[in-house]
């Protein structure tokens, strides 16, 4: 028995490191994104961003428009500004799309975005939300590409960057390095081949608010949870220290 749960070890062992070997070859190292998910004007930007460059394409199907009342906005503002493929706010936030022609066009249906922030993770990189927040940061021109995009995040990409006109137009700068003995290349900065409707810094503010919102869709009632979770932890707390002064009141006169 000793001997299968040691060889048992020794497998799990080298599985883990091939997946850590493979997770580590697949684009670059992703940037931390920044935490956003309580803050009511980047969710408020976010949602405006989803709602204009991303639903054209993936949906939301778990999400209603009416859910973004959470983060201050009106049923007014959500109709004027948000809902382009209904006119009911209490819908679920489907991609305008359709369906026959993202076949066509994709292969197959885009993903739904709904809980994508939670999901996408990998080994010995980041969470969801630092992914989304290096892929949207990494689109560059690649001519060899039926989209002519690519991305360092996510090398060979089928999706075109949706933020191009706010980003612009870049393409990585790749510099020689000796790894192992071998000559590699490894990426060293962007060149601007056409600037977007944003400057750089801007462009990353829009993205993490993009991604704050993301996070929060995927959980919306996330801050809510952990704002009760404190209270709790302050009334046990407290109840604690009131419990064992009754049963020191209680046992005192017991020898």
């Amino acid at each position: 028995m000793k001997k299968i749960f040691f060889a048992f070890l020794t497998v799990l062992g080298l599985a883990l490191s091939a997946s850590q070997v493979q997770a580590a070859g697949d684009g670059i190292a992703w940037d931390k994104a920044p935490s956003r998910t309580n803050e009511l004007g980047a969710l408020q930007n976010g949602a405006k961003l989803f709602a204009n460059y991303c639903l054209s394409c993936h949906s939301a199907a778990y999400m209603r428009y009416n859910r973004l009342g959470d983060i201050g906005l009106s049923e007014k503002q959500i109709k004027d500004n948000l809902m382009f493929a209904t006119d009911k706010v209490g819908e679920t936030m489907k991609a305008s799309i359709d369906p026959k022609l993202a076949k066509e066009w994709f292969g197959g249906l885009p993903p739904d975005l709904t809980v994508i922030a939670r999901s996408r993770s990998a080994v010995g990189k980041g969470s969801g939300p630092d992914y989304l927040y290096t892929l949207l940061r990494t689109y560059h021109r690649d001519d060899t590409k039926v989209t002519g995009w690519n991305n360092l995040a996510y090398p060979n990409i089928g999706m075109p960057n949706p933020l191009w006109e706010l980003q612009g137009e870049r393409s990585p700068i790749m510099k020689t390095v000796m790894s192992h003995g071998h000559e590699a290349k490894a990426f060293s900065g962007w060149d601007t081949v056409k600037p977007g409707k944003l400057t750089q810094n801007e462009y990353d503010q829009a993205v993490g608010d993009l991604v704050g919102y993301l996070q929060w869709m995927g959980e919306p009632a996330q801050n809510q949870r952990v704002r009760i979770g404190v209270w709790v932890l302050i009334f046990l707390s407290c109840f604690i220290v009131i419990a064992w002064r009754l049963n020191a009141a209680y046992w005192k006169d017991v020898k």
